[in-house]
């Protein structure tokens, strides 16, 4: 009797292992107010390959929640856990390392050292990362014939393909991404979305979406819609 009861235990804690090591992110009952509240009681979870869209009109809270989610921002309330660790209990160190290895932020303005090119920006991305830059994300992204322009001669499309490009780069575990294909035509748009996914998929990585265009929200596995203070699964 003790033994099945010692290996069903074996068993419990090898499954509890594997969920761990499957999930990147646990959001648990996230708040937060500023001039008026945004969002009361948001829990999510991510796990590898999993893509989460989160939806909503402007001004529901969308980017805070991605930020608070990416660690650039506190909750009042409520805890997020990023590769199974609480995130207010990590030291600066710790979490500065994380931000730099292991998160990849994209948001509609492109954050590009404007004085240099545009290899030189990949570049700063991948010394800091310890990673090479991917010629093959390049092309796809359309800007490989561009790469040594100054970032001031590209154009805005431009300059966030390249973004992205820097980003990949450091081939991050999870994508935080902030409307990334505001800037691009719809072809282009789906085109980078296709390269998101096809990354998180070799990668075994993650990304969560903020976007307002539900249709690219829809190629997601999971959608949410932020609505009424709360965030409320639509797929």
């Amino acid at each position: 009797m003790w033994k099945n009861i010692s290996k069903l235990k074996d068993r419990f804690l090898a499954i509890t292992d594997i969920i761990t090591l499957m999930n990147l992110l646990s959001a648990k009952n996230i708040s937060h107010t500023f001039e008026y509240e945004l969002f009361r009681d948001v829990s999510l979870e991510l796990d590898k390959g999993d893509s989460i869209a989160i939806i909503g009109i402007s001004g529901s809270g969308k980017s805070t929640l991605l930020h608070i989610l990416s660690t650039l921002l506190a909750p009042d309330a409520g805890s997020v856990e990023i590769f199974g660790k609480d995130v207010q209990m990590m030291s600066k160190k710790e979490l500065s390392k994380i931000k730099r290895d292991s998160l990849g932020l994209v948001f509609q303005s492109h954050y590009l050292f404007r004085g240099f090119s545009a290899r030189e920006n990949l570049e700063v991305a991948a010394m800091l990362s310890k990673q090479e830059i991917d010629d093959s994300v390049l092309k796809r992204l359309g800007i490989y014939e561009n790469i040594e322009q100054k970032v001031t001669e590209l154009s805005g499309g431009q300059q966030q393909r390249v973004s992205i490009a820097r980003v990949l780069t450091k081939k991050p575990r999870i994508l935080f991404l902030d409307e990334p294909t505001g800037n691009l035509d719809k072809a282009t748009a789906n085109e980078v979305m296709d390269i998101f996914f096809d990354f998180i998929e070799e990668k075994e990585a993650a990304m969560i979406l903020v976007t307002h265009d539900e249709e690219l929200a829809s190629r997601c596995k999971r959608v949410y819609r932020l609505q009424d203070k709360e965030l409320i699964m639509v797929k």
